[in-house]
């Protein structure tokens, strides 16, 4: 009887150690790692809801910024840290579809890490230098089809969403663009401004205020539904080429091997966060598209991926993209 009694004492002890961690969590700050320099979509967002999720877990959140190799240093750092929930990840397009497609990872993007939820997104967006003559989305395609040379498109990297964003519309349309590569979107938007390239496909919120205050243009998002900020402009959908979207979206994932019940904890926070009226208004404000509560969840997150990675990824081997493109 004494051997029993103990030999339950000990297993109990085994266990309760084992799920402590998920019971008392979060019982110190969480760093949230983002892989994209500070002022742009990704770190706005990274704060806005990391804030958000404070409320619920009652505890900091640190964004820690490890920009670079297209958000995949950020992503790692998560990757290889404990299994404990203390460390999560914000990631997007570029970081967690276009980036494993072209580059050699030191882990895999769908087996070392646990989602979360998804977040939100913003369109892609269709930019012209003013020079060019068509004013809309429909005469944009139709000045295409008449070009004799090549015509100048302006990419943030190879693999990134606004690179695939042109080979999906050289692709649906025919038409031909001799890609120029910048390290980031910056210099896309000076050249563009600048008169240097003719075409570009970049990020909706961040193209808004040169287009409103007519730097250059915008024809069309590259969104399923018209954007919020924007809703004279068209989709392409609309202008004539079915199939012609690509979405910046974000989520939120850990590493395998967390707890299920940290993970589930970090859900709840994450659906607090996205609720919160003052979150939604800011998140409205920059131009972020909020993810419906029923996909903010890991399960959608997982699939979501999946999804656009077998999407994405043949057309990038197709195109034959590497890392130093």
């Amino acid at each position: 009887m004494r051997i029993t009694t103990l030999a339950m004492a000990a297993l109990a002890i085994l266990f309760g150690t084992a799920a402590a961690p998920a019971d008392d969590y979060p019982s110190h700050p969480i760093t949230m790692m983002v892989g994209f320099p500070p002022g742009g979509p990704t770190d706005a967002l990274a704060r806005l809801v990391g804030k958000g999720m404070e409320k619920a877990l009652h505890q900091p959140i640190v964004v820690e910024t490890a920009a670079g190799a297209s958000g995949t240093i950020a992503t790692a750092r998560v990757v290889h840290a404990a299994a404990d929930g203390y460390t999560i990840g914000i990631g997007n397009w570029t970081s967690h579809v276009g980036a494993p497609a072209v580059d050699s990872l030191t882990y895999n993007v769908l087996t070392d890490l646990q989602p979360i939820s998804l977040l939100a997104a913003s369109p892609l967006v269709i930019l012209g230098k003013n020079a060019i003559p068509p004013k809309t989305a429909t005469e944009l395609l139709a000045w295409l089809k008449t070009r004799t040379q090549p015509t100048t498109f302006g990419t943030v990297g190879a693999g990134s969403a606004g690179h695939l964003c042109g080979l999906l519309f050289a692709q649906k349309t025919g038409a031909r663009f001799q890609y120029v590569p910048y390290h980031g979107a910056a210099p896309a938007f000076t050249d563009l401004l600048s008169g240097q390239i003719d075409l570009a496909c970049l990020e909706a919120s961040a193209s808004l205020p040169y287009i409103q205050a007519g730097k250059f243009k915008g024809f069309a998002v590259m969104s399923e539904q018209r954007w919020p900020k924007a809703p004279d402009m068209p989709t392409m959908v609309e202008s004539g080429v079915p199939g012609l979207t690509i979405s910046f979206w974000h989520g939120l994932w850990t590493r395998k091997g967390v707890p299920q019940a940290v993970v589930e904890r970090l859900d709840d926070a994450v659906k607090t966060a996205l609720a919160d009226p003052m979150v939604k208004d800011r998140l409205i404000q920059i131009g972020q598209v909020i993810f419906p509560a029923d996909q903010q969840n890991p399960a959608a997150l997982a699939a979501y991926q999946k999804a656009e990675i077998a999407k994405w990824w043949p057309i990038i081997k197709a195109a034959g993209i590497k890392a130093n493109d």
